[in-house]
């Protein structure tokens, strides 16, 4: 059954995504080119509506049992409002939060879907309390605006998102957690069969309907499969999902770093990085594939690791990490510390 409802998501996903087109252009919302944007002409936006489709009417044939499946779907209808909605008339910064906050709580409140706690490893666990929900918030809301935004180039988002369903649904596959690997399998389908018509040249973007969609699901996901368990493995799936994460991190941080709000918007975002570097549009969105896979591949190595395996990985992808990002410039062009230091230790 599961096969069936991974195929039909994807074949629903080609086949509603030009009608969706379509429709976004009837209603108005497209996309116009500015100074911070790398398209050049007006796109139909609010993509993320044929995902939200093709994946809601796959799912209702294997309705996976469980107390999260109606919580989740609302949740995710809130989500895709928002979005749609932004996509429309551009809402202000406090309306789109507020969307994803109603979202979340009702996930977090009526689902129970929270980190309550964690298993310390060398004995003993670390209860969250009060904090339990402040915490799972910040998560999903955090996750949510991450995917949303590295949604600058044709194909990243829903590209790095499926890498990532993908890597999600395969590990709950080996923990046999049959909930969360339906739920990734056929989402990924969905913005897969999206990725024919999102990657360069697009015909059409996503929109915050899609990022937004696709951020909260992976949240989520990621919360059912990975939570109440130890240190090492919670860190499972912020290395899944270490492209936005760490994108978004360095972006809070160049901004402390250049006296900016953390809100402010700028062109210094990875995929900036690299076309500013000499890469091609979609040499751009290739080479980020590619660091999304390292990240999950260092996950799923992670997780089959001892503890001290585990520490190495992740010694292993900090460094990486720091090559790369101070290599392309995401902190700012002088901004190397990691770079100088092992220079000068070669010395």
């Amino acid at each position: 059954m599961l096969y069936v409802a991974v195929a039909l998501a994807f074949a629903l996903s080609i086949l509603l995504t030009p009608l969706v087109k379509k429709f976004a252009v009837a209603i108005g919302a497209t996309d116009t080119p500015d100074a911070r944007k790398v398209h050049k002409k007006i796109m139909p936006r609010m993509g993320g509506l044929a995902i939200f489709l093709s994946f809601s009417i796959a799912l209702i044939f294997t309705m996976p049992e469980g107390p999260y499946t109606w919580p989740i779907l609302a949740g995710a209808g809130i989500i895709i409002l928002t979005g749609a909605l932004d996509d429309l008339f551009q809402l202000p910064p406090k309306m789109k939060v507020l969307g994803q906050l109603i979202a979340a709580l009702i996930v977090i409140l009526w689902g129970g879907v929270q980190v309550e706690f964690i298993n310390l490893p060398f004995g003993g666990r670390l209860e969250f309390g009060y904090f339990s929900i402040p915490l799972t918030l910040l998560w999903i809301i955090g996750i949510t605006n991450a995917i949303n935004l590295i949604d600058g180039l044709d194909g990243l988002a829903a590209g790095v998102s499926s890498i990532a369903l993908l890597t999600i649904s395969i590990m709950a596959m080996i923990m046999g957690d049959a909930y969360v690997m339906i739920f990734g399998s056929i989402l990924a389908a969905s913005t897969i069969g999206f990725l024919f018509y999102n990657f360069h040249p697009a015909k059409i973007f996503m929109g915050d309907t899609g990022s937004l969609f696709l951020g909260f699901m992976i949240s989520v996901l990621a919360l059912l499969g990975f939570k109440n368990i130890t240190v090492i493995s919670l860190l499972i799936p912020i290395l899944i999902l270490g492209v936005p994460i760490s994108d978004t991190f360095f972006a809070i941080i160049r901004r402390i770093v250049n006296k900016q709000p953390i809100s402010a918007p700028d062109k210094s975002h990875l995929h900036h990085c690299l076309l500013n570097a000499g890469f091609s549009h979609k040499e751009t969105v290739l080479v980020i594939y590619g660091i999304a896979i390292m990240f999950s591949m260092s996950a799923f190595i992670f997780s089959q690791s001892t503890l001290w395996g585990a520490l190495l990985v992740i010694a292993v992808v900090l460094a990486a990490l720091g090559l790369i990002v101070e290599s392309v410039g995401l902190l700012g062009k002088d901004q190397k510390p990691f770079i100088n230091f092992v220079r000068s230790r070669g010395k």
